[in-house]
């Protein structure tokens, strides 16, 4: 599982800061959540290949976070895009982009299929045989949701040594990596315990922005391997959060300790602060595992280690 940040800011964009966006690796799957101003080119410098993304998840309708799509989709259909392009977002993103598309003579010549959301309960809206998505009903001064992606349980991994001792043919490996018991090639059944070992353990993604602080959540993101919430204020400003329903750093890790979530990232920084170390600061005092979003770069959590 690959997180790539390709913008992590709040409002608006400027020369060295980018709006939210985000590419997420995961199961063979390339997904594309949030489309601030500039994520196309962003996809470029971070050599993010386009014809991969197939899902994009839009949260809410604030233009720091989609205002990027429609020239996403344009780009897209000028390299002769064929594949599919979903899109989930919040319902009147089709009526938006569709708009635009009939207005310029743009329609696309490829499927584009919206998905749009209205339900203020987690729902399962992306489902194959590799991952589950669910949405995260966030309080925001619009309409929001964040996305949970989860992987499904891995294949059991073969014991070789063991499996080759069984005397079981070839033929039956598939089922045994399905955790079914199979009968060798002496007519004996073989217990799967004795031939495999257990699979790696499946992974989740929480994203959450744009959100106040919302207990809520908790149940649905619990026990996630990653969680990226946004942390737009510092301490000095949390008066700001109930006006504009943003939250702070330390709202943030008190969030990611009540959820018991492995690693924390904090985003959707506000460009009045110099620097991102105060974040950092703040939420650590709260959450012991806390990693800053960054533009441009990238979390690799296969192997637990930064790129």
């Amino acid at each position: 599982m690959k997180l790539t940040i390709l913008g992590c800011h709040s409002a608006t964009p400027r020369t060295n800061t980018n709006p939210t966006s985000q590419v997420l690796e995961i199961k063979n799957h390339m997904f594309l959540i949030d489309c601030g101003e500039g994520t196309q080119v962003e996809l470029r410098r971070n050599k993010i290949k386009f014809n991969r993304i197939k899902h994009i998840f839009i949260s809410h309708l604030h233009g720091d976070h989609y205002f990027g799509l429609i020239g996403l989709v344009s780009t897209f259909r000028l390299l002769t895009r064929e594949t599919e392009l979903h899109i989930y977002g919040p319902k009147g993103i089709k009526e938006i982009i569709t708009l635009q598309l009939k207005l310029s003579d743009s329609w696309t010549n490829f499927p584009l299929i919206f998905h749009e959301l209205t339900s203020k309960e987690s729902e399962l809206i992306f489902e194959d045989d590799k991952v589950k998505v669910y949405t995260i009903p966030l309080k925001h001064r619009i309409y929001t949701n964040g996305f949970l992606f989860r992987e499904k349980e891995n294949e059991r991994k073969l014991d070789i040594g063991a499996v080759l001792n069984a005397n079981i043919d070839r033929a039956y490996y598939q089922k045994l990596k399905q955790g079914a018991d199979v009968v060798n090639e002496d007519g004996v059944l073989i217990d799967n315990i004795s031939v495999t070992k257990d699979p790696i353990p499946p992974k989740s993604y929480a994203y959450c922005s744009d959100t106040a602080y919302n207990e809520d959540i908790i149940p649905i993101i619990n026990n996630a391997s990653v969680l990226y919430h946004e942390s737009t204020f510092l301490d000095k400003n949390e008066n700001l959060c109930e006006r504009t329903k943003h939250s702070t750093a330390r709202q943030a890790a008190i969030i990611a300790k009540k959820a018991n979530v492995e690693t924390l990232i904090l985003g959707h920084y506000s460009t009045r602060y110099n620097g991102y170390e105060g974040f950092l600061l703040e939420a650590s005092e709260e959450f012991d595992n806390v990693l800053l979003a960054k533009d441009g770069k990238s979390f690799d959590f296969s192997s637990l280690s930064l790129v």
